[in-house]
C-alpha cells in the first residue's frame, strides 16, 4: 500500500479491503471519520500458541450467563477502609510522582521488618528488597534478567500460566516436573532426572496454584540438596504466604540460608490484603541477583504507584492484618468444603490458597474444560479446568473453584452445584 494511501479518511460504515478504490471517503460533515487500516506485513508471533487465557474466558463466560464467579482468583471483598484512608492521605498529602525505581525506602523497610520477623532473615533494603507491579511482573522479570537463550527452566505442572510464556520469550526452553493427581506432591527423583547442564532456574510455587497443597519441610530440604554445587537459581512464588491452614507452616526459601542465597522470593500485597487490582508486590534476592532483576526492572516497569506503596508501608505496621489471614480463609474454606459436601463432587485436601479442586470422577466422562463450560452455562457456577495449567493436559477429572467469597455467594454456588446435572 502506498505510504499516502495508508493515511486517507473514509466514512464509517461496512468495511472494505483496504485493496479498493472506496475503501474511504469523507465524512458526511465536517469532521473526518476513520477507520483502521489493516497492518500492511507479517506478524511473526513470539508466543504463537498461546490464546486468551482461561481466567479471562471463564470470568467473561461467567459475566455473559450470570453464573457466580468461583473461577478466576480474586476475592470478592474489600480491604478495610484503613488501607484506603492511608492511600487518600498520601495522594493528598502530594506523594504522587515518581518513586525511587526499587520502591519507596519506607515500604522496602516494613517488608525487612516483616520477613525478619516472619522467617529469621534480614534482608538489605537498599540491595535486596525490590517493589514490583504485582507477582506476575516479578516472575517476567525475573526470568528475563536471569535465564538467557538455550537455557532450561524447570517447572512445576499444574503451574501458574505465567510461567512458560516467560520462559519461552527468553529464549528457554521449560522442563515440565509433574505433580500428580490427586495428591500434587513433587516428586523429587524426578526433578533429579530433570536437571542438567543447561538447567539455569527452577520455579517453585508454594502453596500452590491450583492445588492448594503445601510444601513441607523436607520438600525444601531435598530442593536444597538438589541446587547445592549448582549456579541453578530458584525462582520461589510466594504469594500465597499467608493463607497456610490446619495449624501448618508455610516454608519460605528465605527461612533456609542456603536456598535464600540463591532464591528470588516472590509475594504479592495484592493477594494479601484483597486488592488483587493494585498490583503491588515484591521481590526479595541476594544482592547479586537484585541487581541483574533491577537492571531488566527499570525498563519493564521502572517503578510502582507511589502513594499506594507510602500507605502499605503504614499499614504494615500492624502484623495482626496478615497473621490473621489464614484464620480469615481457614473458615472461608471450611465453610465452602461443609457446603460441596452436600454436591455430588469429591472434595481433594486444601492446605492453603483460597482455591478448592474437586473431583468429578465417576459422574460424568466429560473433559474439564467441556464441563467447566457446561457447568457455567447450565449449572450457574464458574469454575477453571486444571487442565488449563498443563502443556499437555492430562485431563484429571478435577476442577478448581475460588472460595475467596463472600458467605452468601459461596452458600449459593453450593445450592447450584447440588442441583447440577452430571
Amino acid at each position: 500500500m502506498p505510504a499516502a494511501a495508508a493515511a486517507r479518511p473514509f466514512r464509517m460504515g461496512p468495511a472494505r479491503s483496504p485493496r479498493s478504490p472506496a475503501w474511504w471517503s469523507p465524512g458526511p460533515s465536517a469532521g473526518i471519520l476513520w477507520r483502521m487500516p489493516r497492518f500492511p506485513g507479517a506478524v511473526p508471533s513470539r508466543l504463537p500458541n498461546v490464546g486468551t487465557t482461561i481466567f479471562t474466558v471463564m470470568s467473561r463466560l461467567a459475566a455473559e450467563t450470570g453464573a457466580i464467579n468461583l473461577s478466576q482468583g480474586f476475592p470478592e471483598f474489600s480491604a478495610p477502609p484503613l488501607l484506603y484512608d492511608l492511600v487518600a492521605k498520601h495522594m493528598r498529602a502530594g506523594s504522587n510522582q515518581y518513586a525511587p525505581m526499587a520502591g519507596t525506602v519506607a515500604l522496602r523497610e516494613a517488608i525487612a521488618r516483616k520477613v525478619e520477623a516472619l522467617y529469621g532473615t534480614r534482608y538489605d533494603p537498599e540491595h535486596e528488597i525490590t517493589v514490583t507491579a504485582g507477582g506476575t511482573q516479578a516472575i517476567f522479570t525475573a526470568i528475563t534478567a536471569l535465564v538467557r537463550p538455550g537455557d532450561e527452566v524447570i517447572l512445576f505442572e499444574p503451574a501458574y500460566d505465567s510461567y512458560a510464556p516467560s520462559v519461552v520469550l527468553a529464549g528457554a526452553t521449560a522442563v515440565r516436573a509433574r505433580l500428580a493427581f490427586p495428591a500434587y506432591r513433587p516428586d523429587w527423583d524426578e526433578v533429579r532426572r530433570l536437571v542438567s547442564p543447561r538447567t539455569r532456574l527452577i520455579v517453585t510455587n508454594t502453596p500452590h496454584n491450583p492445588s492448594g497443597t503445601i510444601w513441607s519441610e523436607a520438600d525444601l530440604g531435598r530442593l536444597e540438596a538438589l541446587v547445592e554445587g549448582t549456579e541453578i537459581v530458584v525462582l520461589s512464588d510466594e504469594v500465597y504466604e499467608h493463607m497456610v491452614f490446619d495449624g501448618r507452616r508455610h516454608e519460605s526459601c528465605a527461612r533456609r540460608p542456603a536456598l535464600a542465597a540463591r532464591s528470588v522470593v516472590v509475594s504479592s500485597f495484592g493477594k494479601t490484603y484483597h486488592v488483587t487490582g493494585w498490583k503491588v508486590g515484591y521481590v526479595l534476592a541476594p544482592r547479586e541477583l537484585t541487581l541483574e532483576f533491577r537492571r531488566v526492572h527499570q525498563f519493564v516497569v521502572f517503578t510502582v504507584n507511589t502513594p499506594v506503596q507510602l500507605a502499605l508501608a503504614e499499614y504494615l505496621s500492624d502484623a495482626s492484618l496478615h497473621l490473621g489471614l489464614a484464620a480469615f480463609y481457614e473458615r472461608k474454606r471450611d465453610l465452602f468444603r461443609a457446603g460441596l459436601a452436600q454436591t455430588r463432587l469429591s472434595l481433594l485436601p486444601c492446605e492453603g490458597t483460597y482455591f478448592q479442586l474437586a473431583s468429578y470422577a465417576g459422574l460424568t466422562e466429560e473433559r474439564d474444560d467441556v464441563l467447566a463450560e457446561r457447568l457455567t452455562r447450565e449449572g450457574g457456577v464458574a469454575s477453571i479446568p486444571v487442565s488449563a495449567f498443563y502443556a499437555q493436559p492430562p485431563h484429571d477429572p478435577v476442577l478448581r473453584f475460588c472460595f475467596a467469597k463472600n458467605d452468601d455467594t459461596l452458600a449459593r454456588a453450593c445450592e447450584r452445584l447440588a442441583r447440577a446435572r452430571w
